[in-house]
């Protein structure tokens, strides 16, 4: 359900999700995904074809309603709006319109049906389209344009529609790499420049352990969420605990009555509290949880 009520979460929340269940065309898209968007954070939501990511913002929008779980957005994304960029089409592309016509159009929202723009609202959209180097493009036709030029243009236009909020789904898809690095550029600007939130979907993990402060991942039957840096180890965990099944492939859940990892828990311990060594030693000596706490779980098992 989407709840527009009172959020107990951290303040400044945006959004949050609580043990989200996602469905689209009556088909299970992603269960169990719960994070929590604030004022000027940068999110990346990544995973696999099909894991639900593009549905996630379509439930963001309220295009989709979820089939489980809790969405609460705040009275600040409410008022303001949400600026929406999703996957290129072939309709956007042959949009018989100019530049300065599409971006005009992300403050429909804001101009309250009236049939002329109004001057504070041509302004807001001069300074988008300069903001997104375009601004020398206005009366360009939209599908003249090259693809990069139209994502800055989409990306301009969702500007207009809001200055707190934006949804981002596959920005560079199609892009060249000097087109693909210019729009990460842009989209990191109006994040630290101006104190948008950004929540972006992408498949360039890279991308998002580079640009981004935290990261959703979302694969079949489980999510993470977390900062890049807890990201990460979580990655090299997973990665260890693979090579150790990839060890032992004759074991199985079950066999002799037991974890077929009983016998590895002290190993998968130990390599935690390494990983937290290290991340401790590079934030200053701030982890999620310390090295005692690590040692009593160990000796418990």
């Amino acid at each position: 359900m989407t709840d527009n009520g009172h959020n107990p979460g951290r303040k400044g929340t945006l959004i949050e999700a609580r043990d989200l269940t996602l469905a689209y065309e009556g088909m299970t898209a992603a269960e169990g995904v719960s994070f929590t968007l604030g004022a000027g954070d940068y999110l990346c939501v990544v995973g696999e074809n099909g894991s639900g990511k593009s549905t996630l913002l379509k439930a963001v929008t309220g295009e989709l309603k979820p089939a489980g779980g809790t969405l609460f957005l705040s009275p600040e994304v409410r008022k303001n709006g949400i600026g929406y960029l999703p996957q290129q089409s072939k309709i956007q592309r042959d949009f018989p319109a100019s530049v300065r016509e599409v971006v005009l159009s992300g403050c429909v929202a804001q101009e309250g049906g009236g049939l002329f723009w109004r001057a504070e609202t041509k302004k807001k959209a001069a300074e988008a389209m300069e903001l997104l180097g375009i601004g020398d493009l206005a009366a360009r036709t939209f599908g003249d344009l090259s693809g990069g030029q139209r994502q800055r243009t989409l990306l301009a236009r969702a500007v207009c529609a809001s200055d707190v909020l934006l949804l981002l789904d596959e920005p560079v898809t199609g892009l060249d790499p000097e087109a693909a690095h210019g729009m990460y550029e842009a989209i990191r600007r109006i994040n630290r420049e101006r104190g948008c939130a950004v929540m972006m979907v992408t498949h360039d993990v890279g991308c998002a352990l580079r640009e981004a402060e935290f990261v959703l991942s979302m694969c079949r039957g489980h999510s993470f969420f977390g900062t890049v840096e807890a990201y990460e180890r979580h990655e090299r965990l997973d990665e260890a605990a693979d090579e150790i099944l990839h060890q032992h492939p004759h074991q199985h859940p079950g066999q002799h009555g037991r974890d077929p990892l009983s016998g590895h828990r002290p190993y998968a311990a130990a390599l935690t509290r390494e990983l937290n060594h290290h991340a401790k030693a590079a934030h200053g000596g701030q982890t999620g949880r310390d090295d005692a706490a690590d040692h009593a779980e160990e000796e418990k098992k």
